[in-house]
């Protein structure tokens, strides 16, 4: 893993409080279960029927049914429920989640994310994701500023297809955290050893910056 997601990683997990019930997307969010403090009563949720997810399991702790949504073997904490997709589905939808963080291909100066399907690239479904942008009560999104061809990922207006409209709360990448409201997007924090400049340089989408920005 490089040491800009490491970054990402480190800075998502602070979204974290004891006592959430969270939703963490496939991709690089699902590292994240690992790195939860471990005196936090946290219950993970996965849309595939799990609630209460656990850290990855060593090799002797395997089960090959005991899978998380992204089809990774996983373990089951200690009071941990199983559950059909309907009974998962009705979690998100009724805002028991009270934080997702999700993984993200573009984010827009709106909050608009796209994170499901890339067109003419085969995908297996649009998993979750448009639910939980709706059903859960927090949004972050964790990706890369810019992608492997050097171009951003953080736009004026999203050129993929579209996961929800005006849904992000937070955006976290290797090079800054944004945060989004009514008066649009703002930067808030710069990751060690990142400049304001290097950040306008590679962002297309307009922000405001925070009069208290830190790194």
């Amino acid at each position: 893993m490089t040491n800009g997601r490491q970054k990402i990683l480190k800075r998502a997990v602070k979204e974290i409080q004891d006592g959430m019930c969270v939703n963490l997307g496939i991709g690089m969010p699902t590292f994240i279960a690992d790195m939860i403090p471990s005196e936090y009563n946290v219950m993970l949720q996965s849309e595939n029927g799990l609630l209460g997810i656990g850290a990855y399991p060593q090799e002797t702790e395997i089960d090959p049914d005991l899978i998380n949504a992204g089809k990774e073997t996983v373990t089951a904490k200690m009071g941990a429920s199983y559950f059909d997709s309907a009974e998962s589905f009705a979690m998100i939808r009724g805002g028991h989640i009270q934080l997702a963080i999700l993984g993200g291909m573009e984010v827009s100066e709106q909050g608009d994310l796209a994170n499901w399907m890339i067109p003419g690239k085969m995908v297996k479904g649009m998993g979750g994701a448009m639910d939980l942008v709706h059903g859960a009560k927090r949004i972050v999104v964790i990706m890369d500023h810019v992608n492997k061809y050097g171009e951003t990922k953080v736009k004026k207006e999203c050129t993929l297809p579209l996961t929800g409209q005006a849904v992000v709360h937070c955006l976290i990448t290797d090079l800054a955290v944004f945060h989004f409201d009514k008066a649009g997007m703002k930067l808030v924090e710069l990751q060690e050893g990142v400049t304001l400049e290097e950040v306008r340089e590679k962002t297309e989408a307009a922000f405001l910056v925070s009069e208290s920005l830190k790194v």
